[in-house]
C-alpha cells in the first residue's frame, strides 16, 4: 500500500492551516530549549519555518543572513541565544502566537 503523502506534507498543512497546531509546535521547540534538547529545538523550529514562513521572510523578519540561519539550524547548529531569541520571535510572530515563560517551583 502506498502512502499517497508524506509525513513532512501532511505537517506542513496542518501547520498552515492549524493556528493551534503551530503554537503547539513553537512552545514545544521553545520548551525543548528550555530543557536543554537544543538539537530537537532546532528541528522542530526548521521544520514549523519550513512548513510556515520560509527562510527568506525568516531573515527579512530577524535580519539575519539566510545561510547563517540555515546554518544555525541545520543538524549542527550551535545559534547564539540572542539569534535563538530572534528566531523564535520571528517564527511566533508568523505563528500568530506569543511566547511566555513561566517559572513552575518543582514538587
Amino acid at each position: 500500500m502506498a502512502l499517497t503523502r508524506s509525513f513532512r506534507e501532511t505537517i506542513a498543512k496542518r501547520a498552515r492551516d492549524d493556528v493551534a497546531f503551530r503554537a503547539a509546535l513553537v512552545e514545544e521547540a521553545a520548551q525543548n530549549i528550555l530543557d536543554g534538547d537544543i538539537e530537537t529545538a532546532l528541528g522542530q523550529l526548521r521544520g514549523v519555518i519550513n512548513a510556515t514562513m520560509g527562510f527568506d521572510a525568516l531573515a527579512s523578519a530577524t535580519g539575519l543572513p539566510k545561510t547563517s540561519l540555515m546554518r544555525m539550524l541545520g543538524p549542527n547548529g550551535n545559534p547564539r541565544a540572542a539569534n535563538l531569541g530572534r528566531i523564535l520571535q520571528a517564527v511566533g510572530g508568523q505563528a500568530r502566537v506569543r511566547l511566555v515563560a513561566q517559572a513552575q517551583p518543582e514538587s
